[in-house]
C-alpha cells in the first residue's frame, strides 16, 4: 500500500480534527492575507500621493521620490537577510521544499518580516505579487497552528499546504484556486486528507477576507460572449505563443536572479536601493506601470492599448519584473505574470481584428484567455490557472477558449524541455542551501 493511500485511510474522528483545525487555519490566513492587501492598498495610495506631491518640487522633488523608494526597497532587503532569508521572493519553492521535507519550517517571526517586507517592496513599485507573501505567511501560520494544537508532523503538513491554498485564496478572493493550487502545484498529487483540509482553510479564509473586503471578483469583463467554433484555432495559436513566452519569462527571471549572484560583492541593500531607485524614475512620468500591476491587467481587460504600445508595456513589464524579483525582497510572480498575459493577449486579439474584420472577435477576451494561458506557460499548472482567471473575473464563456490556449501554452515549454518556474526556483535554492552546507563544514 502507498503512503499517500495509507494517509487516506485516517479514521474519519482524525479527519474531523483535522478540518476543523484547517478551518481555524483558514481564519487566520484569511485575516492575515485581508490585512496584507489593505496595507497595500494604502501603500499604493501613499505612493500615489508622494509622486503627484514631487512633481511640484521639480527635481528636487523627483530626488526625494527616487531616495525615498530606494530606501524602502533597501529595508526590506535588510528585513529578509537579517531575520528571515527564507522570507525572500514569492516564499512558493520555500514552502514546496518544507512540505519535501528538504527544509525545516521557520520560526513564526517569518510572518512578520515577510508582511513588513512586502509592503515596502510592493509599496514602493517593485513590480511583484502580494499572493507570494499572502501564501508562505498562511503556510507559516497554519504549521504553527498545528503544533499549538499538538498535531503530529503529517498533520501539520497537511495544515501548512491547506494554510498556501487559503493564502492564495484570500490574495486573489479565489477560494477553489487555493484548494486546487495545493493539490497540482504544492503536492503535485491528489492526497484526500490534504484536499478536505485544503477546501476548509480556503472556505474558511474566504469567508474573513470577504468581511473584511467585500465580495467583489478582482478584475471586472464587460459583455464578452462564447466564442464560435471557428474561433478555436486563433485561441491555440495565441496559446502557442504563451508558451513560448512563458520559456523567455522564465529564463529571464532566472538570469536576473544569476545575474545578482554574480553581484554578491554589493551588499544586497545596496542592490535593493538599485532596483527601486530605478523603478522610482519610471513611476515619475507613468506612475501606473510600476507595482504589482492590476490596473494594468483592468486595462487590458476594457481593451485598451495600442498595436504600438502594448509590446513596449510587455517588454518594460517583464524587464521590471526579473529585476525586482532578483533582490530577494518578498514578492510572488502571479499578479504580474497576470499583466503580461492580459498584455499578450489584447495584443494578439487587436492583431487578429485587425487582419480578420469581419469575424466580429472581441481582444478583451483574447486578454483573459492570455491570462490563464501564460500562467500555465509559466508555472505549468493549468488547472489552477484557468480556475484563477475564471473565479477573479467571474465569467464561465472563455472557458473552452482558455482549455484551447492552455493545452498548447503547457505543450510547447515542455516538448523544448523548459522546467516549470517553481521547479527552477527550487532547485537554485537547494543548490544554495548546498553551498552554504559546504561552506559551513
Amino acid at each position: 500500500m502507498t503512503e499517500s493511500a495509507k494517509q487516506d485511510e485516517t479514521p474519519p474522528g482524525n479527519l474531523l480534527v483535522l478540518g476543523i483545525v484547517a478551518a481555524l487555519c483558514g481564519i487566520g490566513a484569511g485575516f492575515i492575507g485581508a490585512l496584507f492587501r489593505l496595507a497595500l492598498i494604502d501603500a499604493a495610495r501613499l505612493r500615489g500621493e508622494l509622486i503627484a506631491w514631487s512633481h511640484g518640487w521639480s527635481l528636487l522633488g523627483f530626488a526625494a521620490l527616487v531616495i525615498a523608494v530606494a530606501l524602502c526597497t533597501a529595508l526590506a532587503a535588510w528585513l529578509v537577510r537579517r531575520f528571515a532569508p527564507h522570507a525572500q521572493g514569492s516564499g512558493i519553492p520555500q514552502v514546496e521544499a518544507v512540505l519535501n521535507n528538504e527544509l525545516t519550517p521557520d520560526a513564526p517571526s517569518l510572518i512578520l518580516v515577510k508582511f513588513i517586507g512586502g509592503v515596502l517592496a510592493i509599496g514602493s513599485g517593485l513590480a511583484l505579487g502580494r499572493e507570494g507573501p499572502s501564501i508562505q505567511m498562511g503556510a507559516s501560520f497554519s504549521y504553527q497552528t498545528g503544533k499549538w494544537f499538538k498535531r503530529n508532523w503529517a498533520d501539520c503538513r497537511v495544515l501548512l499546504a491547506a494554510g498556501a491554498g487559503a493564502g492564495l485564496a484570500t490574495a486573489f478572493n479565489a477560494p477553489i484556486s487555493g484548494a486546487v493550487f495545493v493539490l497540482e502545484e504544492l503536492v503535485k498529487r491528489f492526497e484526500a486528507r490534504i484536499a478536505i483540509a485544503a477546501l476548509a482553510a480556503s472556505a474558511a479564509a474566504i469567508w474573513v477576507e470577504r468581511l473584511v473586503l467585500g465580495n467583489q471578483p478582482d478584475f471586472t469583463v464587460h459583455h464578452l460572449v462564447q466564442p464560435s467554433f471557428v474561433h478555436e484555432p486563433l485561441y491555440l495559436v495565441l496559446g502557442i505563443a504563451a508558451g513560448f513566452a512563458g520559456l523567455i519569462y522564465n529564463r529571464m527571471l532566472l538570469w536576473g536572479l544569476n545575474t545578482s549572484d554574480h553581484l554578491d560583492r554589493w551588499p544586497i541593500e545596496l542592490r535593493a536601493a538599485a532596483v527601486g531607485a530605478a523603478l522610482a524614475a519610471i513611476a515619475w512620468f507613468a506612475p501606473s506601470v510600476v507595482g504589482g500591476g492590476d490596473p494594468l491587467t483592468q486595462r487590458a481587460l476594457d481593451g485598451v492599448g495600442t498595436l504600438a504600445l502594448l509590446p513596449a508595456l510587455y517588454v518594460l513589464r517583464m524587464g521590471m519584473i526579473s529585476s525586482s524579483y532578483a533582490v530577494r525582497t518578498p514578492g510572488g510572480l502571479f499578479a504580474p505574470l497576470l499583466v503580461l498575459g492580459a498584455v499578450l493577449g489584447l495584443w494578439m486579439g487587436k492583431l487578429y481584428g485587425l487582419a480578420l474584420p469581419g469575424m466580429g472577435l472581441q481582444p478583451e477576451g483574447f486578454a483573459l484567455v492570455g491570462m490563464a494561458a501564460l500562467f500555465t506557460g509559466i508555472v505549468r499548472a493549468p488547472v489552477t490557472g484557468i480556475v484563477l482567471v475564471t473565479e477573479m473575473t467571474a465569467n464561465v464563456h472563455m472557458l473552452l477558449p482558455m482549455i484551447v490556449a492552455c493545452f498548447a501554452a503547457m505543450l510547447v515549454p515542455t516538448f523544448l524541455g523548459d522546467p516549470p518556474i517553481y521547479d527552477a526556483l527550487g532547485a537554485r535554492l537547494a543548490e544554495r542551501r548546498a553551498r552554504q552546507q559546504t561552506d559551513t563544514r
